[in-house]
């Protein structure tokens, strides 16, 4: 049911230097500063050949990535999201299944302009699971 990995998510203190980080150090292709504020997070993409690294930062004081930063000061991987056909029937299938989707348990458009769902890390081994209609 799942598809591609679409990017993995890495909560960071601090986003410029981070960016800089990519762009010089490794010198991948780093996009701009997007704030989101339905997420509550300030993303910045790093596009590769096969996937993407989304870095994430708090974007007001309610941010989700705050609490993570708090628990992680130094930054860490926060999620993996991969693509899915059906937002909707992805969602039905992973709760039949007895996944935990958080929130409401309606789609939120995401950074790429897709509708989200994010399901609980307690069900997939730790890892909080992002998925995307692609």
């Amino acid at each position: 049911m799942i598809g591609r990995l679409n990017h993995v998510a890495i909560a960071v203190p601090d986003l410029e230097a981070a960016s800089a980080q990519y762009r010089t150090t490794l010198g991948a292709d780093v996009g701009p500063p997007q704030d989101e504020p339905d997420h509550g997070v300030t993303v910045v993409f790093i596009t590769l050949p096969n996937t993407k690294i989304e870095l994430l930062y708090p974007l007001g004081e309610d941010s989700p990535i705050r609490g993570f930063l708090d628990k992680n000061p130094s930054g860490g991987i926060h999620h993996m999201c991969f693509e899915v056909e059906d937002i909707l029937a992805a969602r039905d299938r992973m709760q039949a299944e007895g996944a935990r989707v958080l929130g409401s348990g309606d789609p939120k458009i995401g950074a790429h302009g897709k509708p989200v769902l994010f399901l609980h890390p307690k069900d997939f081994n730790g890892c909080l699971i992002e998925l995307e209609q692609i």
